[in-house]
């Protein structure tokens, strides 16, 4: 029986279960005649469309009430009686779905929301100043068995695979549940849930999990877990976070909340999802279907009903849930230029009580805008500054926007350099997009030469097919892609590395995990492409030149001496008053440069501390280099004091610092 105990006025949204015993239900519907509870609570039926299952409307159009027998574990779901139709509907805050019928016609799992044993509690977010970002696509990244989309398990099998890489900010796309299987995320359908194809559920296969992840943990001197602590799909999903976090990587959430998905499943409408959630008739205009506009900027799905105070409280209570629930250290948010163009003002006071809310919550997490300004026309504050600038100050709130200057420039020299020696190449656009122009500080933009829309099928190619389409493993495809990745990890900015990247995969990317279009494992772990191998060495130890060198992850960066004839680019990082000073000299020539002339900051001794050339067939033995380093005692040159002459291999970069 269905009572009104436990309810208050801040009873949370959905199905929560209470310290001694029982749990709150809360849904909002605020044209329905009548909403229902139903499912099977402490193993009894609730009467179906019954008295004693009807819930109690308040003047806001919530539906609330109290089931004292509900448990962990138990199935629900809500009954509509709408002016336009009745019927099911799954719960908008539903922590986890079930498979007791195929999605979408599956119940709502009733789950405790703190119930996971975690060991992150001395982790701390790295500055933004101190990330590097890699994404990855869940179901495609850590494949154990051929054509079976991989899990959020099978990505902790990975974790020391990615510390190893050494990047420190894992970013997967949309986890959540979508309404078609192989996706990419962005066709959101169940906000609160975890994608059913990213849960085990066969408990046999739990086991071997259990024994990977209490390895890890007793490898840290941390406790173990048992069967039951994964059993749940939620509970995988923060035990993935979890171990990120012991071993260093924090975890940032990409979230869509400028649109949903297309509300159908197999080309029939999904009835129990929130489209039309309390029930009016649909006659066509989608502004009555309660969470959505008719607002659809070609992106799969509609814009949120962004005016209306509680679908922008479902928006914010979906962040809020991810960072209270799974410990997440940030999001970056999908096409907050459509969402702004799509809604206006309501959008950009979304964003601004999206972001200040999250901030006092967790004043550490990283609010990362994919941001375009000439997707939002004439907004008036339509500005990257703007978004930026704190939401107290009228600004949106947002920490950093992705940006496409370097990513453009870069792409386009490498594509140029295929061409041959004779080619043209723009070398003025890379210098000029070094340092992201119009920001404050390098840190606030994301930059990088690939990512999921750049290189999935149906787009633009991978760094290798680009620097030789005609052969992705020739020395051409090689060496261009080493001063790609290199152009991108020695400049300003929060660099952002995509799947493979790392280990010069070559092949545009699918989601779907039967797809040819995979991540080629085995040519790495058996050694069986050598070029691969000598990349994913390259990429760690150019990671780890990152971190050695503080200058290459502050602001400062002069791009010195820009030649495009000689295909040459030198630029400066540094520190002020530390004379921590690193000299970048990078060129797609196709022969190697000797005895070239360079400024340097200051005369004396500088150490050669990277080569790419080193990496071709490592060792290379034929390696073009400096010798460990050199004198700067030339004459002035290039704005500095002294200079040096200097070898500069063939399509690769050095790197210098000081003595």
């Amino acid at each position: 029986m269905i009572s009104q105990l436990s309810i208050t006025p801040s009873t949370p949204m959905g199905a929560n279960l209470v310290p001694g015993g029982g749990a709150t239900f809360r849904f909002w519907a605020p044209r329905a005649n009548a909403v229902y509870l139903e499912g099977t609570f402490g193993g009894t039926p609730l009467a179906a469309q019954t008295p004693a299952s009807l819930l109690s409307k308040d003047a806001n159009g919530y539906w609330t009430g109290f089931v004292p027998a509900a448990e962990e574990g138990d199935l629900y779901l809500f009954y509509v009686n709408g002016i336009g139709s009745s019927g099911l509907k799954r719960d908008p805050y539903a922590r986890e779905l079930a498979t007791d019928k195929p999605f979408p016609n599956g119940s709502c799992i009733l789950r405790a929301g703190n119930s996971y044993p975690w060991h992150d509690s001395d982790f701390v977010t790295p500055d933004f100043t101190n990330m590097i970002v890699y994404q990855a696509h869940i179901g495609t990244y850590a494949i154990v068995h051929t054509g079976v989309t991989s899990t959020f398990l099978d990505m902790i099998g990975k974790i020391p695979y990615l510390v190893a890489l050494g990047v420190n900010v894992l970013q997967p796309l949309p986890i959540d549940e979508v309404e078609t299987d192989p996706s990419m995320g962005y066709n959101g359908a169940d906000y609160f849930s975890p994608d059913f194809p990213y849960v085990i559920t066969d408990p046999a296969a739990l086991l071997q999990y259990v024994a990977t992840i209490n390895s890890l943990l007793a490898a840290k001197s941390l406790a173990p877990l048992a069967l039951a602590d994964i059993t749940p799909g939620p509970a995988q999903l923060k035990a993935m976070i979890d171990l990120c976090h012991v071993y260093g990587i924090a975890v940032v959430f990409d979230v869509v909340y400028n649109h949903a998905g297309g509300f159908s499943v197999n080309n029939a409408l999904d009835d129990a999802c929130i489209y039309y959630g309390d029930r009016v008739p649909n006659v066509g205009n989608n502004n009555d279907s309660l969470y959505f506009t008719d607002q659809d900027r070609g992106t799969g799905g509609l814009s949120f009903a962004l005016w209306n105070e509680c679908v922008c409280q479902f928006l914010i209570d979906n962040a809020s849930y991810y960072i209270r629930e799974f410990h997440v250290d940030g999001f970056r948010y999908d096409e907050i230029s459509d969402l702004i163009s799509m809604n206006c003002d309501p959008g950009w006071s979304l964003c601004q009580n999206l972001t200040s809310t999250l901030r006092f919550i967790k004043p550490r997490l990283l609010q990362n805008a994919e941001y375009w300004p000439s997707e939002v026309g004439n907004y008036p504050k339509s500005t990257t500054q703007f978004l930026l600038s704190a939401a107290i100050a009228g600004g949106a709130g947002f920490d950093v926007v992705q940006h496409d200057g370097l990513r453009s420039a870069v792409r386009a020299a490498i594509r140029s350099a295929s061409g041959g020696q004779q080619a043209q190449i723009d070398f003025d656009a890379i210098a000029s997009n070094l340092y992201p122009q119009g920001f404050a500080h390098g840190w606030q933009t994301v930059p990088c030469v690939e990512n999921h829309d750049i290189v999935k099928v149906g787009t633009d190619q991978r760094i290798p097919y680009l620097a030789d389409s005609s052969n992705r493993r020739s020395w051409y495809a090689r060496s261009r892609s080493r001063v790609a990745l290199g152009l991108l990890l020695t400049a300003p900015g929060i660099p952002q590395l995509f799947m493979g990247q790392e280990f010069l995969e070559d092949k545009q990317w699918s989601w779907d995990a039967t797809s040819s279009n995979l991540l080629w494992w085995s040519g790495l772990t058996t050694g069986s492409d050598i070029a691969m191998v000598d990349h994913l060495r390259f990429t760690q130890d150019l990671i780890r030149l990152r971190w050695n060198q503080p200058a290459l992850r502050g602001d400062n960066v002069n791009p010195f001496h820009v030649h495009d004839l000689n295909r040459v680019i030198a630029y400066q990082r540094w520190l002020d008053g530390t004379g921590q000073d690193v000299v970048v000299v990078a060129t797609l020539s196709e022969s190697t440069w000797y005895n070239y002339a360079v400024g340097f900051p200051y005369p004396g001794n500088w150490t050669e501390i990277f080569n790419s050339d080193v990496y071709d067939n490592w060792v290379n033995p034929i390696v073009a280099g400096n010798g460990g380093g050199i004198n700067a005692s030339g004459p002035p040159m290039h704005g500095f004091q002294a200079s040096a002459s200097i070898v500069v291999p063939a399509n690769g970069f050095v790197v210098f610092a000081r003595r």
